[in-house]
């Protein structure tokens, strides 16, 4: 579904993306580790079109998507959450879903004469919404919930772009580690069509949720398998894990 070949990327003299390859299968849940400052992010940036790759080729379902644009790439099914959240706070989780509906669909300009005018679209935001464990928050302000409902509300605005490419960066950031494992589970439950990638700090959650791993350490994939096989790697010990790790 996802396929970055060989991409390169460098400011200057920093190397921060070199020959990178991955590839995802539709439906999978794969992570992406490392370091800090391994050059996850960047990656995230440089398959979303935020950053130009210097050399390399991305597809998407088949399709050459390097030299489109970041919207384009969403109108095509790439869609990512950041790091921090980037949210309406006056505005209910039903009414921020719903206004992504609406932009998709290019009726955004209209939503000022209000959601009743828009049934449609404002049951997709609800179903939405619900596949995340949310129904109870659709009528409360963005505000109100709590970090964690936050975080999957980032989640249902990517959603409601209908991506067939989910890229999450840290969706658990800042969200209390007890709160995790419930966070990623509405993870796991979304739709076995829609492909995703993570990153995450968390190994618990890592291990739990993904069904592959990537690790990335300056700016190179340095090995990927399944969590067993990552977990038994020396050199994953030596350069993020621990050798204390198992």
């Amino acid at each position: 579904m996802l396929s970055v070949k060989n991409i390169n990327k460098k400011f200057g003299s920093l190397v921060v993306a070199q020959d990178v390859a991955l590839e995802l299968p539709r439906g999978v849940r794969h992570a992406l580790i490392g370091p800090n400052g391994a050059g996850k992010t960047t990656l995230i940036n440089l398959i979303t079109g935020m950053l130009a790759a210097d050399a390399g080729r991305i597809t998407l379902g088949g399709e050459d998507i390097t030299g489109l644009s970041p919207e384009a790439r969403v109108r095509r099914g790439l869609a990512r959450t950041f790091q921090i959240n980037t949210l309406f706070p006056q505005l209910t989780a039903l009414e921020s879903v719903a206004l992504a509906v609406l932009e998709r669909d290019g009726h955004a300009h209209n939503w000022w004469r209000g959601l009743g005018r828009f049934g449609a679209e404002v049951d997709e935001a609800a179903s939405i919404l619900r596949s995340l464990n949310l129904q109870k928050q659709l009528r409360r302000s963005t505000r109100e919930l709590a970090y964690g409902e936050q975080r999957l509300l980032e989640i249902a605005l990517a959603l409601a772009t209908r991506p067939r490419v989910l890229l999450l960066d840290e969706p658990a950031a800042g969200v209390p580690k007890d709160e995790s494992p419930e966070l990623f589970a509405a993870i796991a439950g979304l739709s076995n069509a829609l492909t995703v990638l993570f990153i995450e700090h968390d190994m618990d959650v890592v291990f739990r949720f993904a069904s592959r791993i990537h690790v990335m350490v300056g700016g190179r994939l340095l090995v990927e398998g399944t969590p067993d096989d990552i977990a038994r790697d020396p050199r994953v010990r030596e350069v993020y894990l621990g050798k204390s790790f198992g």
